[in-house]
C-alpha cells in the first residue's frame, strides 16, 4: 500500500538495547510494506531511540517522511522539530481534550489514522499497553497491523492484560 503511515510507540524508560531490533523492524516496514511515513511522539526514551533509527534510515531510504506527532497545541507550546523529522501533527480535535490526557489522546489518534504500529512493550499493566490492546482489537477488525518489538533479550514482548 503506497503512502502507509506507521506509528511507533514506547515506553519512556526503555533500554537502547532495544536499537538493533527497532532498526530492522523499521527497515522490514519500509521494503516489505512500502511505509513513506513515519510518526513518533517526543516524551521518552523509545521516541528519541525511534527517531534515531528513522534520521539513519533516511539516508538508506531517501523518500522516507518522519513527523512529530504533538500532544499540545502548537500556539500553545511551539514546536521545535528534532533533527530529521520532516514536519508535525497536531490531530484535530485534541484542543478539547483535558492536558493531562493529551498525550494518551494523541496517541490513540495516531493509532487510529496509521495503517501500521511498531510498538515496543515492557510494562504489561501501562498506558503503552492499553493503547497496545486497543491496537490489536483493531488489528482483528483488519483496520491495523501491529507488530510488537522482542525484548532486548530476545524473548517475546510480553501481551497486555
Amino acid at each position: 500500500m503506497p503512502n502507509s503511515r506507521c506509528f511507533l510507540i514506547g515506553h519512556r524508560d526503555t533500554s537502547s538495547d532495544i536499537l538493533p531490533s527497532l532498526t530492522a523492524e523499521i527497515e522490514r516496514h519500509i521494503r516489505e510494506q512500502s511505509i513513506t511515513e513515519f510518526v513518533v511522539g517526543q516524551y521518552g526514551r523509545f521516541d528519541r531511540l525511534a527517531a534515531h533509527a528513522l534520521y539513519r534510515c533516511k539516508t538508506e531510504y531517501p523518500g522516507l517522511t518522519l513527523t512529530l506527532l504533538c500532544a499540545y497545541h502548537p500556539a500553545e507550546r511551539a514546536v521545535i522539530l528534532p533533527r530529521g523529522f520532516d514536519g508535525f501533527w497536531y490531530p484535530a480535535g485534541l484542543e478539547q481534550v483535558p492536558r493531562r490526557f493529551a498525550i494518551q489522546r494523541a496517541n490513540r489518534l495516531a493509532v487510529e489514522q496509521s495503517e501500521y504500529l511498531i510498538a515496543g512493550l515492557r510494562h504489561p499493566g501501562s498506558c503503552t499497553a492499553s493503547l497496545v490492546r486497543y491496537a490489536l482489537g483493531r488489528q482483528r477488525q483488519g483496520k491495523l497491523t501491529v507488530t510488537l518489538l522482542p525484548l532486548p533479550d530476545g524473548s517475546p514482548c510480553p501481551l497486555p492484560r
